[in-house]
């Protein structure tokens, strides 16, 4: 097939897929856990229910979970975890149709980021994390 890289080729691919999709979750995971109260009125002000539950889930899933899918642990099933989570984050905080002027249009970007994301992570589920992982398939 012309249009495959060499296997080796594939795993430094997805390796770098793995991480280049988590940089923005552990970043973002980080801010979270070191501005907890800033985070959970921030959520708070988007109508979330149950603003301090909601943070500590988001800690967990984009430090924990990110962490994990970085070095390729439990990928398939995290992949699909932090996807549901993605789209949950989109649905609940960028409800960008709910919104008008500079609001609307800053969440309607971030709301299709995480589409766009989930859309990786689909396919890091599929594909699985490669050679260069905890998993090893």
């Amino acid at each position: 097939m012309r249009y495959t890289l060499p296997e080796g080729q594939k795993d430094v691919v997805i390796l770098l897929a793995r991480i280049l999709l988590m940089i923005l979750y552990l970043s973002s995971g980080w801010g979270k856990l070191t501005h907890f109260a800033a985070t959970s009125d921030y959520i708070a002000s988007t109508g979330a229910p149950f603003p301090e539950i909601a943070t500590c889930i988001a800690i967990f899933m984009e430090l924990a979970v990110g962490a994990a899918l970085v070095v390729g642990f439990w990928t398939r099933p995290l992949a699909l975890l932090m996807a549901v989570f993605t789209l949950a984050a989109a649905i609940l905080v960028h409800h960008y149709w709910t919104m008008t002027g500079s609001a609307r249009s800053g969440n309607f970007i971030h709301f299709y980021k995480n589409i766009s994301i989930i859309g990786g992570l689909l396919l890091l589920a599929v594909t699985g994390p490669g050679r260069y992982s905890l998993d090893r398939n």
